[in-house]
């Protein structure tokens, strides 16, 4: 069976190509238009399509829009009610359910042959709950949670056999992710967007408003929960995108922060007892994103594992619809790996015509921990993009995590704001002597205790709360990445790198080898890892740091 999925209806429109059980192809649409999340979560860019990255889906697989067997859209506007019905205040929420209704017409027209009777539309939730449910091979319980979909902002479900049986839903307007978006607003943030900004404040803060908190966000004891409005204002002034950061911003966010980390341990034991106690928890939706919540839930909660879906956000949706309406068995998942991706031979080519000076090294892996080993920054450029929000060691900025000015410097390079961590990868072998948490951590979505001896070794990646938010790199999986690893800890004596987005403030991530260049070309990196090929900034533009 060939399943395309679709997420448009909010934000970061994405497409999944699923192919006689094998997900061959998934991509963000901004990773094509560059523009960060493809657009502003406003109803009237609900029509907007990821036109780019099916079409690519599409072309990876050999196939035509007719070749479909089915395109499952990731919101089901037959669920929909006005939005006044439902607490929210958005009166032009009618032209989303409008603009849904019509997507098979606008599918066909963006991709010609498509017949749009193909066009099957998937509630939100049970997308997002398919992204991770279905991506593992065991029965399981599910939670999702975000800002919204149709009618609600949380499922808890369970998963056997492949199948999905609901739990529980929590109808709008109580939603976790509304009230994180509102906060992330409030402290003059980009919501929808900077939210992972927040989790970071937190981590500064002491959460003397949690008393306030637990009386305005509860938990009802049948696995749901009410979210009652906040003054924000009583508790911190609002801040201007670009005001100063106060203390009384950082405490409002760890409050905010903490309330959620109870809330969503609540829920996951409620689902774990209603869905009669299965040994593995998975994970989907925006408020999936935060590791630290993700982390304790995994520290206390009842689950021997927890699996959170890489693409947990809206652009996950488009897998996850894919994954409800296939009929084939799909294999699980085991990379996050399933963007674009060049040949050797066509990154030669986009070396010449750039006509950058360029090497071929026996081994670009050693090119790179050398560079690394003289605290040099590498932008690491390698096989197929990410699918989702974390760079996993294929479009990545690398840097030494001894010395303890990596974080400024690294923020500097990104334009990034200084109270944001960067984070480790760690050779698998080695994790257990540096961090305490959850292992494996492959798509970097728990946060981990540095354990104190290494505290001071590695202190880039230790955040301000002694925690760090870890990728475990395995050989089998990634080799390219072991192997820089095992050749920095010969060089260094450390078995970790630092590892942020291979990108600058405000932009999506790299996706094609002329964006890396542009990059290398504008930034302060000293080694540009192009597939095999290493350029070197002293060499390219003649001179160095």
């Amino acid at each position: 069976m060939r399943v395309l999925g679709i997420n448009a209806i909010f934000h970061d429109p994405a497409a999944a190509l699923i192919v006689d059980g094998q997900v061959v192809a998934a991509a963000e649409e901004e990773r094509f238009s560059r523009r960060k999340h493809g657009k502003r979560p406003v109803p009237f860019a609900a029509w907007e399509l990821p036109d780019l990255a099916a079409a690519w889906c599409l072309h990876e697989a050999g196939l035509r829009p007719g070749d479909l067997d089915a395109v499952a859209y990731s919101f089901d506007p037959g669920l929909g009610r006005d939005a006044a019905t439902l607490g929210l205040d958005d009166p032009s929420d009618h032209l989303r359910l409008d603009y849904a209704r019509r997507a098979p017409q606008f599918l066909a027209a963006a991709l010609p042959g498509l017949d749009p009777d193909q066009v099957r539309f998937v509630p939100h939730h049970v997308a997002h709950a398919a992204s991770a449910g279905l991506s593992v091979p065991e029965d399981n319980a599910v939670l999702v949670l975000d800002g919204r979909g149709e009618v609600a902002s949380h499922l808890g479900g369970v998963y056997r056999d492949g199948r999905l049986e609901v739990l529980r839903s929590q109808e709008l307007p109580h939603s976790l992710g509304l009230l994180y978006e509102d906060l992330t607003r409030h402290l003059g943030f980009l919501h929808s967007s900077d939210e992972y900004k927040v989790m970071a404040l937190a981590s500064y803060g002491t959460p003397r408003f949690l008393g306030l908190l637990r009386d305005l966000v509860r938990t009802t004891g049948d696995g749901g929960f009410t979210v009652e409005r906040v003054d924000w204002d009583a508790l911190a002034k609002a801040r201007a995108s670009d005001g100063q950061l106060t203390d009384a911003h950082a405490d409002l966010a760890a409050s905010v922060q903490v309330r959620l980390e109870e809330v969503m341990l609540d829920l996951a034991r409620w689902t774990y007892d209603a869905a009669g106690g299965p040994k593995t928890l998975t994970m989907a939706g925006g408020t999936a994103l935060n590791c630290v919540a993700n982390a304790r839930i995994a520290a206390e909660g009842p689950f021997d594992r927890v699996w959170v879906q890489p693409a947990a956000g809206d652009s996950g949706t488009a897998l996850g619809a894919a994954l409800a309406i296939c009929e084939d068995r799909v294999e699980p998942f085991t990379t996050a790996a399933l963007g674009r991706g060049w040949s050797d031979g066509e990154l030669e080519a986009e070396l010449r015509r750039a006509a950058l000076p360029y090497t071929r090294p026996e081994s670009i892996a050693a090119e790179a921990a050398r560079v690394l080993a003289g605290n040099g920054i590498v932008a690491w450029y390698q096989g197929r993009s990410e699918y989702g929000p974390r760079a996993l060691g294929h479009r990545s900025l690398l840097a030494h995590p001894g010395d303890r000015h990596t974080q400024t410097r690294m923020n500097d390079v990104k334009g990034r704001e200084q109270f944001r961590p960067i984070a480790p990868m760690v050779r698998a072998e080695r994790f257990a002597e540096i961090f305490d948490g959850v292992y494996p951590s492959p798509y970097m979505l728990f946060v981990h205790r540095v354990k104190t001896e290494w505290k001071d070794r590695i202190p880039a990646v230790t955040h301000v709360d002694g925690t760090a938010r870890v990728q475990t790199v395995h050989a089998e999986t990634e080799p390219a990445v072991a192997a820089l690893l095992a050749e920095f800890e010969r060089l260094t004596g450390l078995p970790v790198v630092v590892n942020t987005s291979l990108n600058t403030a405000g932009r999506p991530m790299v996706d094609t080898p002329r964006e890396a260049m542009e990059l290398f070309g504008s930034a302060p990196v000293d080694l540009l890892a192009l597939g095999p090929f290493a350029v070197h900034r002293a060499t390219a533009f003649g001179g160095g740091r």
